[in-house]
């Protein structure tokens, strides 16, 4: 049997959703070992508007409220995790399975840069391999007493995305977008794919969304303004933060200091996330 894609009217297999009994579930079981409450994905309908960084800072926002959190990361063939957090050694395992790499204040990372000799790397590999990595990060990982774990995708709408959403239980995503105007786009094709696949929706998070002058303080939006309001608006959803251009993110990220960065700009998105625990 193919891949399920949810549209029966391209479809010629005969299976449950069709003929009118219960959907048929593709959600695989996490490793006996691994404990996760909560599955957090991190979208984009395009790449290069910053899904890592929001991804990391939430890890490291929810991790600083005392919560047990951890990545998973689903970018396969341009993987960065492991460089924001400084981590540089392999994942290791056994008879029992593989264990993700702890950074410096206990946030469980998985990345396919942590099981190269080499992370310079490249993974070319066809998307069914890159969808079953993915798949494998969460059956064949344990992972410790997790509340928080949070998927970082790859761009677009493709085969890791819908890996993602049909294998995992994946309680609500985050839709990164920039202020351009294609933003009404983006979120446009990010949502209707997670609306297809029964995912909740959080709300937006913008990145690169302004600058602040050095000397006057004065914020510069440089795309021009912002659109994410509109968009928002459109898909009924609520915009979590905007991020700005800040050279100290960007050292941190650099350095592999992630957890050292200053910033309320994503407080309300991780208080978002914080409710479905509570």
């Amino acid at each position: 049997m193919s891949e399920c894609t949810h549209n029966c009217e391209t479809c010629g297999e005969n299976c449950p959703s069709r003929s009118g009994g219960q959907p048929a579930s593709f959600l695989e079981k996490p490793h006996e070992l691994s404990s996760i409450k909560k599955v957090i994905g991190v979208v984009s309908g395009k790449g290069g508007v910053g899904k890592s960084l929001v991804t990391s800072m939430m890890s490291v926002l929810l991790q600083r409220r005392g919560y047990q959190t951890a990545i998973l990361d689903a970018d396969v063939t341009g993987p960065s995790i492991p460089k924001v957090f400084g981590l540089h050694e392999r994942a290791m395992g056994d008879e029992s399975g593989i264990y993700p790499v702890n950074t410096k204040t206990g946030i469980e990372v998985m990345s396919v840069n942590l099981l190269l000799e080499d992370d310079t790397t490249p993974v070319v590999w066809r998307g069914p391999v890159i969808a079953g990595t993915v798949k494998q990060f969460w059956t064949d990982v344990i992972w410790n007493d997790v509340d928080f774990m949070f998927v970082d995708m790859p761009p677009g709408t493709g085969d890791v995305p819908l890996t993602v959403f049909q294998s995992l239980p994946v309680d609500g995503i985050i839709v990164v977008t920039s202020p351009q105007e294609l933003v009404s786009m983006i979120v446009t094709k990010a949502v209707r794919m997670a609306e297809q696949m029964n995912i909740p929706i959080l709300g937006i998070v913008e990145n690169m969304s302004y600058v602040t002058c050095p000397d006057c303080g004065k914020a510069f939006q440089i795309f021009g303004e912002s659109h994410v309001e509109e968009a928002a608006g459109q898909h009924g959803l609520r915009v979590l933060g905007r991020l700005p251009f800040d050279p100290k993110i960007a050292k941190a990220c650099d350095k592999g200091a992630m957890e050292l960065f200053e910033g309320d700009w994503l407080d309300s998105a991780a208080d978002t996330v914080e409710a479905l625990l509570k």
